[in-house]
């Protein structure tokens, strides 16, 4: 074992839509945890394991911190971000340099007592280079001190730079994890969230956010990976959208999320889809914990 090798947990942290997941799978080189163009996509803690022959960075992909404490899921998002902060060996702080606001502030509050941080402006590429350098200095006057990277996630520009100020913050150790793991969660997760990540994409408006994904059968067969799942939703209403007319809508989605687990698997797949109904399920703890809402 490399006596000067690094092993450390990292947190992505953030407001909703700063881009969280996707600098995640950009990092990591795979794509883990789910994306769309919509806040809250992101409902779980998700490890991201990077590993080279000089580190193992294990980032920790957390759900958007927001003021919303409405609801038991929204409440269960907040706990599953905040409860990493003290943990962690380093935390990123994603900022979406195109609406930096009183949200930011919120955030950036929480982690006052911090100073393991790394504040990463994302989405550099959708301004202009002009307008980034005040909004650097801006920031730097609210956290003095702590240093400031911007980035693109999404068009990969600038990782580099951001994975050499990660990995000078890295605490010398062994790996916590096999160099070949990519992640620390089961591939019915996985499958579960590729699927409703293509009910994120595809539904409007509301409707993806009163749904979650249960996957109730999974087996590898020779040539062949058998899949079950549920999707449930809050109203009876919903199942008729989310079914679609002559059962379309479903099969699209369907067909889009075999596809990709298909090539996470590298094998062919048969995917079965249920809607259920049950009532207000996002708001009864009970129901949450049934699908896997927990902060134990």
């Amino acid at each position: 074992m490399n006596p000067s090798f690094q092993c450390g947990y990292v947190a992505l942290v953030g407001k909703p839509n700063t881009g969280k997941s996707t600098l995640m799978n950009a990092l990591v080189g795979e794509k883990l945890s789910i994306t769309a163009h919509r806040p809250q996509t992101t409902r779980h803690q998700i490890l991201g394991i990077k590993t080279t022959e000089q580190y193992q960075c294990i980032f920790v992909d957390t759900p958007g911190i927001h003021q919303d404490q409405k609801k038991a899921i929204n409440r269960y998002m907040n706990r599953a971000a905040t409860s990493v902060l003290d943990d962690v060996d380093l935390i990123c702080l994603l900022l979406d340099v195109r609406h930096f606001n009183g949200d930011d502030l919120q955030v950036l509050k929480k982690i006052e007592h911090l100073q393991n941080v790394i504040l990463v402006l994302n989405k550099m590429d959708q301004i202009q280079k002009t307008d980034l350098l005040p909004l650097m200095q801006r920031i730097s006057l609210l956290r003095p001190g702590l240093d400031i990277v911007p980035v693109s996630a999404l068009k990969q520009e600038n990782l580099e730079q951001l994975m050499v100020q990660i990995q000078k913050r890295l605490p010398q150790g062994i790996p916590q994890f096999p160099d070949d793991q990519l992640t620390d969660k089961p591939m019915r997760f996985i499958v579960a969230e590729i699927i409703r990540e293509k009910l994120f994409r595809t539904l409007t408006q509301e409707l993806p956010y009163s749904i979650t994904v249960n996957v109730e059968h999974y087996k590898t067969e020779s040539d062949l990976v058998r899949i079950s799942a549920s999707i449930w939703v809050e109203r009876k209403s919903q199942k008729g959208i989310v079914i679609g007319k002559q059962g379309a809508l479903l099969k699209k989605i369907g067909v889009e999320a075999r596809a990709d687990i298909e090539r996470l698997v590298d094998s062919k797949v048969y995917l079965q889809l249920w809607v259920k109904v049950r009532e207000d399920w996002s708001d009864d703890e009970r129901s949450l914990s049934a699908f896997g809402y927990s902060n134990e």
